[in-house]
């Protein structure tokens, strides 16, 4: 009964690595898999702000209120308006973000969605202090520029807009992207 199993779990292992090759390709094919730049964030279990999550995760070295970062990057990280995966999405202060906001973007689903990791988002003790992964965000701008987002709330339906200043970008993405924009 033990060499039997041992069998199965063998060919339902070698299923999962097993894949359908393109033509031309061969098993020794190499695939490119871009690393990536985002750094695990250490749990503390205590209360966390969205501006020491950001600058954990990034390696972007900005300090002050979320509202400061999009002056301070100014010169020293890459700003713009299109989303990429480890940028920092800026949001400006208002009266009822009297700090600003800053969250990672942690997928791009399409030129309207994307998927940030935030921490201290939210108006009640189960979302202030902790973080928020992978939860959805939608451009509401009329010109698609990222100037004005709505984040999807704890109930699952995005809340109200938000002003935002766009992006902003690592130091090791700038190079790449500056082309690009």
């Amino acid at each position: 009964m033990h060499i039997f199993l041992w069998v199965l779990a063998s060919l339902i292992l070698g299923a999962c690595g097993s894949s359908t090759l393109r033509q031309g390709e061969t098993s020794a094919t190499p695939i490119a898999v871009a690393p990536s730049p985002l750094r695990p964030f250490p749990e503390t279990g205590g209360f966390i702000h969205c501006v020491p999550f950001a600058r954990a995760v990034t390696g972007i070295e900005i300090y002050g209120d979320a509202w400061t970062w999009w002056h301070q990057a100014a010169g020293r990280n890459g700003r713009g308006q299109r989303p990429e995966i480890g940028a920092v999405l800026a949001l400006q202060r208002d009266h009822r973000l009297r700090l600003g906001h800053v969250a990672v973007v942690v997928g791009v689903k399409d030129s309207r969605e994307i998927l940030v990791s935030h921490a201290n988002w939210g108006s009640d003790g189960d979302t202030r202090g902790v973080v928020h992964a992978r939860q959805p965000v939608i451009d509401a701008s009329p010109n698609n520029d990222w100037t004005a987002v709505r984040l999807m709330n704890t109930k699952g339906s995005f809340g109200r807009v938000y002003a935002a200043h766009g992006f902003i970008y690592q130091a090791a993405t700038n190079q790449a992207t500056a082309a690009m924009r």
